[in-house]
């Protein structure tokens, strides 16, 4: 990297610390609904200032509802997903402060509690599959003031002070997060012990392993750390997700278990259970289209064709 991009770099993060750092001062100063709505503001002007993420939302978009949706609705759901991202990021921000259960209730709804319980009593551990719908963080906050020995796996920010703030947060209330590149034995030390651990599977990145399975009709490179740690672990596996709902609060579901699909091929098991919680994370995207993260390269790796050789 030269001098020049490496004082660019510099200067751009130590400008957005302490952007987010002066967020999260004045987020529990006025009133929740007037910050949301300062924060959706935020979210639009991004939206139209960052052409390169807004182009890559609305062609995923058009990937994944173009058949469905007209030109204008994907125009107009693209510039709804800056505004909904900035509002839950905003929330995320707020809930920075939050220590208690009662605090939590007053900003969140939450249901299915009784699917973690039935599973926890089995002494197996809990796999939570995730993703980046909502305020997704909150589900963090939620399980640690419930003081439940619970793990979340995280990749770390490039900059050191924005990634130390994040997980200083993420620890808050007694929860272990844990960078995805230290936790293979935490994560089997947690389930081992009954614990939980949670694992967001939406992303395409190169630092884990992963299997190529549909989402949204199309191909996509998918961890499968979900469904190995299950399969090695007897684990239960509990899809969870979050929202913002239209009353103001921020909804957060755990569903019941996925049965596991155990035949003791593990590669083909690793890639038929990784579909069967991909597609449970199609279909909550497909609830709330404009609170997942479209500006992601989620099909960005292709899988490798394999060449026709005449004889």
């Amino acid at each position: 990297m030269s001098s020049f991009k490496a004082i660019r770099r510099k200067v751009k993060y130590t400008a957005l610390y302490f952007f987010v750092k002066g967020l999260i001062t004045v987020a529990n100063l006025v009133p929740r609904r007037l910050w949301l709505s300062f924060c959706g503001f935020l979210g639009n002007i991004a939206g139209h200032l960052a052409v390169r993420y807004r182009k890559l939302t609305l062609e995923h978009l058009t990937i994944a509802f173009g058949n469905e949706k007209s030109k204008e609705e994907l125009k107009a759901l693209s510039y709804e997903t800056f505004v909904m991202l900035g509002k839950n990021v905003g929330d995320v921000l707020r809930a920075v402060n939050v220590d208690s259960l009662e605090k939590l209730e007053k900003i969140v709804e939450m249901k299915g509690m009784e699917n973690f319980e039935e599973a926890d009593r089995k002494g197996k551990g809990v796999v939570f599959v995730a993703c980046h719908l909502g305020a997704f963080e909150l589900q963090i906050t939620s399980m640690a003031v419930r003081k439940f020995n619970f793990m979340v796996i995280g990749t770390p920010l490039k900059d050191k002070r924005l990634n130390d703030l994040m997980w200083k947060h993420r620890n808050k209330n007694g929860t272990n997060a844990v960078e995805r590149d230290k936790a293979t034995f935490p994560m089997l030390k947690t389930l081992k012990s009954g614990g939980s651990v949670a694992l967001l599977i939406d992303q395409d990145t190169d630092k884990v392993r992963n299997t190529f399975v549909e989402f949204f009709g199309r191909q996509a490179s998918t961890p499968i750390g979900a469904a190995l740690l299950a399969l090695k672990t007897g684990a239960a596996v509990l899809p969870a997700f979050s929202h913002l709902g239209e009353d103001g609060l921020q909804h957060i579901e755990i569903l019941p278990e996925i049965p596991l699909h155990i035949t003791g091929n593990e590669e083909e098991d690793i890639q038929y259970n990784t579909q069967v919680f991909t597609r449970f994370i199609e279909e909550r995207i497909r609830r709330y289209p404009a609170q997942w993260v479209w500006m992601h390269e989620r099909w960005k790796t292709r899988p490798v064709a394999v060449p026709n050789v005449s004889q």
